[in-house]
């Protein structure tokens, strides 16, 4: 028998489509994505970084000097979705936990391909380190969906750079493995709002040239060999989410590296749904466990 959602998410569960774009759909949601974004539309302080990319800044009103930092990066499958639909959360960190937060604007797959929206999202974390008022040696970087696969994909390139050195990875049900490519069995009917050819599109637009050959890992972090060194992590996903698997093995793989990892999964959530039903208590509680963590991390 498949596994049931959550108590709080069933009503509204059973609506809900099972991907939220596709190749035919994607201009009319890219659209509406838009009309929304205008209408709903906070303010915001926002700063460009460079030609390319700007950030959404969020400010406490009140914070130590030099104040810890969040880098955020918005989710959509690599090729829908804005810096602002994640305005809520932003201000709730920079309210709750005096921390700076810079949401990040990077460009989109499939017009732009990796490694564009990676380099956008680290042309960010640059801004953020470089500011005054900000202490480098708290930044967390974090994102949801594919933007908690570009946050993993980050970590690993700050690293390898060496230049800026992350103290936590806050990961909320990251796309990390372009090899997953099909629905687990027993839960294909339950997956909400991205399924297996939700993922497939978005990881062929993401990928461009690079599917021609051996994908790298900075593309898709679940083929990094090596998770040595990496700032400490915090995963959370349901189990009724397509990248529950992935997202699994990338924690265990992050344990057997040395890095310390907390793995928070929710019975019975779909992907994204914390987003869906905002107003559910198993959503408020999975935020809060965000926020939490956000905090024991940076010692607000």
């Amino acid at each position: 028998m498949p596994e049931p959602f959550h108590p709080d998410l069933r009503r509204a569960a059973r609506f809900l489509p099972r991907a939220a774009v596709g190749p035919r759909s994607l201009p009319l949601v890219r659209a509406l994505g838009r009309l929304g974004a205008v209408a709903s539309r906070s303010k915001a302080e926002v700063v460009a970084v460079s030609e390319a990319v700007s950030v959404r800044v969020a400010r406490p009103a009140a914070t130590t000097d030099p104040a810890p930092a969040l880098l955020w990066i918005h989710g959509g499958g690599l090729v829908i979705g804005s810096a602002a639909m994640d305005d809520d959360f932003c201000r709730r960190v920079a309210r709750e936990l005096g921390v700076v937060v810079a949401s990040v604007e990077y460009r989109l797959a499939p017009e732009h391909p990796f490694p564009a929206p990676l380099h956008d999202c680290y042309a960010g974390l640059e801004w953020l380190a470089g500011q005054p008022g900000v202490d480098p040696r708290r930044i967390a970087v974090g994102g949801a969906s594919a933007g908690g696969g570009l946050a993993a994909a980050l970590a690993l390139l700050a690293r390898e750079r060496g230049e800026i050195h992350p103290a936590f990875q806050l990961l909320v049900y990251p796309m990390l493995d372009d090899r997953t490519v099909s629905d687990p069995p027993g839960v294909a009917g339950r997956l909400r709002m991205w399924n297996a050819a939700a993922n497939r599109f978005g990881w062929r637009s993401y990928l461009g040239a690079a599917t021609a050959g051996e994908v790298p890992p900075l593309a898709a972090p679940a083929r990094a060999e090596d998770l040595t060194g990496l700032p400490p992590a915090w995963i959370g996903v349901g189990t009724l989410d397509l990248f529950l698997d992935e997202d699994r093995a990338y924690a265990r793989r992050l344990g057997e590296a040395g890095v310390p990892v907390e793995l928070h999964e929710v019975p019975g959530a779909y992907h994204g749904f914390d987003m869906a039903q905002r107003k559910a208590g198993v959503s408020r509680e999975f935020v809060g466990r965000q926020v939490a963590a956000l905090a024991a991390a940076l010692k607000t």
